[in-house]
């Protein structure tokens, strides 16, 4: 290989590793995974993962810079949004890895994780035959307006908090399969816990939106009709 060749090679290879370097904080991962859900201001960014705005802004920024994040202005707001679907393939490639490949992740997975839930989570190929079948109803119990950005198509939308209150609207004819913003997302595993003990069968989706969309999967954007107040 001439001179040049390796020149243009290492070039490109450095801007590969930008994208790394930026992905390479938990902090960044953290407000990805926020993104995840739909576009949101740094403001509510912040607030979504406890930092400041401005350490927020600075974050955010870098991935903006390495080209995993948009984002516009509105009034004196900045929103961001992922950049494209397939920063969401990378986000779960890089749990997965992890999952499967260091022990300590997996330490903490079964000790915050693994007692939660006695029955076996549904994966989504079952999840399709299911809804397919008409046998299930499909729940996200995520914040209105994560759901109204997008969602499993045919989901109904009870945030967790209004869930109680919102039990007599979900027949006890099917089962319900209850998702949220990913599998460390306690939101579903508190929803099944709530429903069961209440007499329905419930159980959670494995994974969440975020990983539906990576898999290429339909979606569909939430309309008023689409929640349960």
């Amino acid at each position: 290989m001439n001179r040049q060749a390796c020149s243009v090679k290492r070039a490109l290879f450095d801007r590969f590793a930008q994208v790394g370097k930026a992905l390479g904080q938990g902090n960044r991962l953290e407000l990805l995974e926020a993104l995840a859900q739909g576009e949101r201001s740094v403001d509510m960014l912040a607030q979504a993962c406890a930092m400041p705005v401005s350490n927020t802004s600075h974050h955010l920024q870098i991935l903006r810079d390495a080209g995993l994040l948009a984002s516009r202005k509105a009034g004196l707001q900045v929103f961001y949004r992922i950049a494209d679907d397939e920063v969401l393939r990378v986000l779960v490639g890089i749990r997965g890895i992890a999952q499967r490949q260091s022990t300590e992740v997996e330490r903490i997975v079964r000790e915050h994780f693994g007692g939660r839930d006695e029955f076996q989570p549904v994966p989504r190929e079952e999840l399709i035959k299911l809804v397919r079948d008409g046998e299930v109803i499909v729940l996200d119990v995520r914040p209105g307006r994560e759901f109204i950005s997008g969602h499993i198509p045919g989901a109904i939308n009870i945030p967790l908090e209004q869930l109680a209150l919102q039990l007599k609207a979900l027949p006890k004819s099917l089962e319900i399969v209850a998702y949220c913003r990913g599998p460390f997302c306690l939101l579903s595993y508190e929803a099944v816990e709530l429903l069961r003990k209440n007499g329905y069968r419930a159980r959670r989706l494995v994974e969440g939106y975020p990983e539906w969309k990576a898999s290429r999967l339909p979606v569909e954007s939430g309309s008023p009709g689409a929640t349960i107040a």
